[in-house]
């Protein structure tokens, strides 16, 4: 066939070249071009058409790229053949379910717990893990309608007061001394752990500081607080109102007394503004290192008086009288019952060789000793009961010799120098009709006294 028996066709425009943004390119192989009657083709490498492809009017849109060859996949019994078949999907990672530090449910806050102390006039919360909630009701365990306390409660609690470092320091030490602040109250904390797991016991301090004559004190308290200077020393049992006694001391003090006041607390309980005196208070822990250590800074500090919350071993005692004897007012506190039984305390932390030279010591430096117990009054409030003695000329020749016996015979009868003992602060109450005989009975260290003298032989 000659060139004039092909028929004619119109020559056919060129075709969009693809860009790299085309994913028909990825299907292509080369292309070779051709020429034919002057027209310019593209003819793929390999044919990727079924159908014969129709003249195309120039005058039309130009021709589409065919559309590349799918893959093929096996298929199923039942599947349809233009159904792509589902690919299934991969299965879940396992993730681990996020720990909860929240309280169980019926469990109050903290904040909760200690504004109903608060509010009801109870000293302590005692918190535990699979325990009930406790409150001490004037010296009296109170059982709270809650559930038992899990771990995620007592740590969700923990969280209200204490930092994360704090925390970290319990569960590294297994024991935290502390303290917090509330609005309405401030709060003595302690953390410990125990058979059943955590516990903590917070103590509730009135954020107001009660007078003197609030608290019923006897007016010799004043008169001890006037010192210039030596060792007053107020001792009793956990719970028996020392730090209280001692804050309306101080209270006293920086009203009435231009003076310097150090006090060195394990924590700070009661918060003191200075108003006539000057008054820095340090914890330890916080502001110290080391009780001791800060005892004896407190000697190169301008004091006129010292606090130490606790007498707490041979070295404090040490450098208390030493304090004492050089001009400054010290104030501590001791775990004793009587006052008698404080000086056999001091003297037993020292080997016989020393305790001569210390009952010197003790007598030149002691002011006064006041023992502290409470007890539950008729109408179900708490009232105070003392032990006091006072350093005479005569007390001091009694404790330089050594004769304690002498010494209590001498608080019976030292009524005029303001000393008085537990069972005559004990048949007072009773005759003011604040206790009943039963309980001046058991709170008496010798009942067969205090019964001779409830029934009028004394």
């Amino acid at each position: 066939m000659t060139q004039s028996q092909h028929p004619s066709l119109p020559p056919l425009p060129p075709p969009p070249m693809p860009t790299l943004e085309d994913p028909d390119l990825e299907m292509m192989d080369m292309e070779e071009m051709t020429e034919d009657g002057g027209a310019t083709q593209f003819m793929p490498a390999s044919p990727v058409m079924t159908e014969p492809q129709s003249p195309v009017n120039p005058t039309t849109h130009p021709p589409t790229m065919p559309a590349p060859p799918q893959a093929t996949f096996p298929k199923s019994p039942g599947q349809s053949a233009n159904r792509m078949p589902t690919m299934p999907a991969p299965p879940p990672l396992p993730t681990t379910p996020p720990r909860n530090f929240g309280r169980s449910p019926g469990q109050p806050s903290l904040d909760e717990l200690v504004r109903h102390a608060f509010d009801e006039g109870f000293s302590d919360v005692h918190l535990g893990v699979g325990e009930k909630p406790r409150m001490r009701d004037r010296g009296e365990m109170t059982i709270l309608e809650y559930p038992e306390i899990d771990e995620n409660t007592f740590m969700s609690w923990l969280r209200e007061i204490l930092k994360e470092d704090e925390i970290q320091r319990f569960k590294k030490e297994l024991e935290f001394d502390g303290a917090t602040q509330y609005e309405f109250a401030r709060v003595r904390i302690n953390i410990f752990d125990s058979l059943r797991g955590h516990a903590m016991v917070l103590r509730l301090i009135p954020l107001k500081i009660l007078t003197m004559e609030q608290l019923r004190l006897p007016m010799i308290f004043k008169d001890i607080s006037d010192a210039h200077k030596g060792l007053i020393l107020v001792t009793g049992p956990t719970g028996s109102g020392k730090s209280t006694t001692m804050a309306a001391m101080v209270d006293y003090i920086n009203k009435e007394h231009p003076k310097n006041i150090i006090t060195i607390e394990d924590p700070v309980e009661f918060v003191h503004q200075s108003r006539r005196s000057l008054i820095k208070q340090r914890e330890v822990g916080m502001h110290t290192l080391k009780f001791d250590n800060a005892l004896k800074a407190a000697l190169r500090e301008d004091p006129d008086i010292i606090l130490v919350g606790e007498m707490r071993d041979k070295e404090t005692v040490n450098t208390a009288l030493k304090a004492a004897q050089t001009g400054h007012l010290v104030m501590g506190t001791l775990h004793t019952n009587s006052a008698v039984k404080t000086l056999e305390r001091i003297l037993s932390l020292y080997n016989a060789e020393e305790r001569e030279a210390m009952r010197v010591a003790m007598a030149e430096s002691v002011v006064a000793i006041i023992a502290q117990g409470l007890c539950r009054t008729t109408d179900g409030k708490r009232a105070a009961y003392h032990d006091i003695l006072i350093n005479t000329e005569t007390v001091k020749d009694y404790i330089i010799q050594g004769k304690n016996d002498e010494i209590l015979e001498l608080m019976k009868d030292g009524e005029y120098d303001g000393m008085i003992t537990t069972n005559q602060a004990l048949f007072n109450l009773y005759q003011e009709g604040r206790i009943t005989e039963e309980t001046a009975l058991e709170l008496s260290p010798t009942p067969n006294e205090i019964a001779m003298m409830l029934r009028g032989r004394i």
